[in-house]
């Protein structure tokens, strides 16, 4: 090729002596350009052999995941939010299932005071039938209400035996939290805007201005001590053995069923020990079915994020816990009941609040051997169809309480649904068994709040049955539904 190209550059030259020199410049031209593509092509290798250094380091795949989670995290949590029980208490009643309202409507409320310098609030209860001399009031543990226990006071009472079950203070339809006025709660910061906002229009925009060119300094600890003044707050209602001491005796006193006799189920022997071992002489005998110092239900798994969210949120996750521990018995409707009334008017927040509040090193035999207990009858009723460790629970109680009658049935820890008649029989044959009650007269004047409660009951039992000719003695709706509702 180099000699074809050099014999036509001597021919052109002698051909055309004056384009020789155009010839020459073209040919090197030529040369130049041959001469570039191998070097482009070296460049393009190299550029190409350090594109996946630049690809490995791109953040769009790192921030495109973080985006993908963080919105569904977002999702998870706003559709978890439409689950959420309504804070007003109408609202709640109204989207409650029927048989809950049922219950509620043929209970009463009753005005107690947990704490001397606190306000009132109200505790429902569930009664059966007509008063009679042998009156039993039934106690729920921490996680359930008096709802679980409808049908087993429907069966004293057809048994001749006056049946009360009671929804303690933070559990059923009772008051599960209480207005706070004051006090350094800290608080997010959508609520402290509102607090500025607030007042700012008390007092206007150049208050703090003003005082601080009177003073020289922001008066910052005014604004907060001003706020914390006005601050109302909800807090949810924690009870203890002394609290539940309390609003025992309040209810015993008002519906007059001294002498009483106590059934006691779950974790209700550690929160009613206390009014026992205080009032022995107004206890008629004792039942403890399936009681122990830990609720059956693992309430610590209400305080864990995300978890307390979906076992309140979803029928699924709750129906699972309680069959794994509480019952396999229990039907879905009655299930669901559990947790709505577990999950609204912050229930969560209080159950939770008692559960830290129980005396874990509670020594049930040592209890019951005291001298204030050792007169009292006692009976045991306990499951022989849990599991292993329970039934050895159970004989360790046994032995722990040797005075006391044993039996065992044939439900789960929660048997008072799906063994409801059977349990009945088992407290209607005890008490049947016990001299016959004589209902003690107190020389002692009624307290002033007590009777103000007691007339206020006679007045709305009388205005009642001349409206409406039905028995509701008492009976104050706290939901601000009226009978029309309710019924």
């Amino acid at each position: 090729s180099c000699e074809r190209q050099l014999h036509f550059s001597l021919s052109f030259t002698l051909c055309f002596p004056k384009l020789s020199l155009m010839a020459i410049i073209t040919e090197e031209e030529e040369e130049s350009k041959t001469l570039v593509p191998p070097q482009k092509k070296s460049d393009s290798a190299m550029t190409n052999h350090h594109k996946p250094q630049s690809q490995s380091q791109n953040p769009f795949p790192f921030w495109f995941y973080f985006t993908l989670v963080s919105s569904l995290a977002t999702l998870i949590f706003v559709s978890l939010s439409l689950f959420a029980s309504p804070n007003d208490p109408r609202s709640w009643f109204l989207s409650l299932p029927p048989a809950l309202r049922q219950h509620y409507s043929e209970g009463r409320t009753i005005k107690v005071q947990v704490n001397p310098d606190e306000s009132l609030i109200e505790v429902f209860v569930a009664e059966s039938g007509s008063i009679q001399p042998e009156k039993v009031i039934i106690v729920h543990g921490l996680g359930l209400s008096s709802y679980a226990f409808r049908e087993m006071i429907q069966s004293l009472g057809s048994r001749g035996i006056h049946g009360v079950a009671i929804d303690l203070p933070g559990n059923g339809f009772s008051d599960k939290s209480m207005v706070v006025v004051g006090g350094d709660k800290e608080i997010g910061f959508v609520a402290r805007l509102k607090e500025v906002y607030g007042l700012i229009q008390e007092k206007g925009v150049f208050w703090a201005f003003d005082q601080m060119i009177e003073t020289g300094d922001l008066p910052y600890e005014e604004i907060m001590k001003l706020q914390n003044s006005k601050r109302r707050s909800l807090k949810a209602i924690e009870l203890g053995s002394e609290e539940t001491a309390r609003v025992l005796g309040q209810v015993i006193d008002t519906l007059g069923l001294s002498p009483v006799h106590l059934v006691l189920h779950d974790s209700a022997l550690g929160l009613a020990s206390n009014w026992v071992s205080e009032n022995s002489p107004n206890v008629r005998s004792i039942t403890l079915i399936d009681s122990s110092i830990s609720p059956a239900l693992p309430l610590w798994v209400l305080n864990v994020p995300v978890i307390r969210e979906v076992l309140l949120g979803f029928s699924f996750g709750f129906k699972k816990l309680v069959s794994f521990r509480c019952s396999k018995e229990m039907t879905l409707s009655q299930i669901e009941a559990h947790r709505v009334l577990l999950k609204g008017r912050n229930g969560r927040e209080a159950v939770v609040g008692s559960l830290k509040k129980l005396n874990h090193s509670f020594d049930m035999a040592q209890w019951g051997n005291s001298d204030a207990i050792n007169g009292i009858p006692m009976q045991v009723i306990w499951s022989r169809e849990g599991s292993k460790e329970w039934t050895e629970e159970g004989q360790c109680v046994a032995k722990g309480l040797p005075k006391a009658k044993f039996v065992t049935h044939s439900g789960s820890r929660w048997p008072q649904e799906s063994k409801s008649g059977e349990l009945a029989d088992y407290i209607a044959d005890f008490v049947s068994l016990l001299p016959k009650s004589n209902r003690r007269v107190s020389e002692e004047p009624i307290p002033e709040n007590v009777q103000k409660m007691l007339d206020e009951a006679k007045g709305g039992d009388h205005d009642r049955h001349h409206d409406h000719g039905h028995a509701h003695a008492g009976y104050t709706d706290a939901y601000g539904l009226g009978e029309e509702w309710t019924t």
